[in-house]
């Protein structure tokens, strides 16, 4: 259920994250959402279990069958994330690797290319570089800095475009109106990875691109108790993703997660707000201490992407940053230790600030060298900035710098 409550879009969006998708239970009157844990459904004679297996096969939803081939719950979280995004429909997933691998299989078959930017998440870029390729899909890696880049990689056999901005994990930008109409020039599919961004900050289907997936374990759901993926666009993409791979693959989100993931999005913008300011907050502070040699965020007006962000981030420059610590690897690793509030551990977009050494736990499985190619050295320290007062953040990274 979308509810067009009038004035800006921002004010709309807080309205969206607390309303889209739920609305009164018809048979109980709860309030809140239900958990609807159960695996099958029932109906009320074989005529009306025809219909309903007829219309999801056909990607229709008139009906439940089977929670694998769809339910409540996770069917409200679909229509929240569709209404925040701006897309048609959603489909949730057990995670956002989930989400990502059965997007591409249901878009790429053997013989098929991919153009992709080179700094991606490391399980994504696993999967393109390894998985893939024994598919007999192949996958052109460029640095997204340049249009022409991917422009140049493609080849008649290219399908899709896929790209992350801010990228993973050194917050590169990408024109993604100019990849939209790249993509569209030659008939591709183009597909953003969201997931440091969120709709708050950013809407690439606003921009022109087809398909955006997340990690909605990160910041949509917030709060770093519930494993899920989504991809939301255009209903003919959806579609096809959903009678595709979605349920061959059996990558489905519990109801219960989903449940977890609709109620941390309802408090999404405020959340946002505060990530957003305290990152660059942090970000300025961290650029100015004399124990660090360089601070990647997209806020900063000396990161090279900042005007472009500023274009196509309205909401903000997210709580996402990453700096290099003088003195190389093991100075980085001191101060990473050496942290008392901030907490050591992968993943992101957590209320509470989280801090970690991609090339030894996130983008360990990622060669050296393809590392190295994607400007990610090993001294490297990512910062997942939470909603944590700023000033105890900045005293917990002083301490740990000094």
């Amino acid at each position: 259920m979308l509810y067009n409550t009038g004035g800006d879009t921002m004010k709309n969006f807080y309205t969206q994250a607390v309303h889209a998708g739920e609305q009164p239970d018809p048979s109980s009157g709860a309030a809140d959402l239900p958990i609807y844990q159960s695996s099958t459904f029932t109906h009320r004679d074989t005529e009306e279990s025809a219909a309903v297996v007829q219309a999801l096969q056909a990607g229709e939803r008139k009906g439940y069958l089977y929670t694998r081939w769809g339910n409540p719950t996770v069917q409200a979280l679909e229509e929240k994330l569709a209404a925040l995004e701006g897309g048609q429909a959603a489909l949730a997933f057990s995670s956002g690797m989930a989400a990502i691998a059965t997007v591409l299989l249901s878009l790429v078959k053997s013989g098929d290319k991919i153009v992709a930017a080179r700094q991606l998440y490391s399980g994504t870029s696993h999967l393109l570089t390894e998985r893939l390729p024994a598919l007999g899909v192949e996958t052109t890696f460029v640095a997204s800095d340049r249009i022409e880049n991917f422009a140049q990689a493609i080849r008649p056999t290219t399908k899709l475009i896929y790209i992350e901005t801010p990228s993973n994990p050194l917050l590169e930008i990408t024109d993604i109106q100019a990849i939209a109409r790249l993509a569209q020039e030659h008939q591709l599919v183009s597909i953003i990875d969201n997931t440091f961004a969120t709709p708050f900050n950013q809407r690439p289907l606003e921009l022109g691109i087809d398909l955006v997936v997340y990690s909605t374990t990160k910041y949509l759901c917030g709060h770093g108790d519930a494993m899920g993926g989504a991809v939301i666009g255009r209903q003919e993409f959806i579609d096809r993703v959903l009678t595709g791979f979605h349920r061959d693959l059996g990558g489905v989100l519990s109801p219960f997660n989903a449940w977890l993931t609709a109620r941390g999005m309802r408090t999404l913008p405020l959340r946002l707000e505060r990530h957003n300011a305290n990152a660059l907050t942090l970000a300025q502070f961290l650029q100015q201490h004399s124990g660090v040699r360089q601070v990647y965020y997209p806020g900063l007006p000396s990161h090279p992407g900042h005007e472009l962000a500023r274009r196509q981030m309205p909401g903000g420059f997210g709580g996402m940053l990453s700096f290099e610590v003088q003195g190389g690897l093991e100075a980085g690793k001191r101060a990473l230790n050496r942290v008392q509030l901030c907490t050591r551990a992968v993943s992101l977009g957590d209320v509470k600030t989280l801090i970690t050494h991609p090339a030894s736990t996130t983008h360990y499985i990622v060669p050296p060298e393809a590392r190295r190619a994607a400007g990610i050295s090993d001294g490297l320290i990512r910062l997942s900035v939470g909603i944590e007062d700023v000033q105890d953040l900045m005293d917990d990274l002083a301490q740990a710098l000094r």
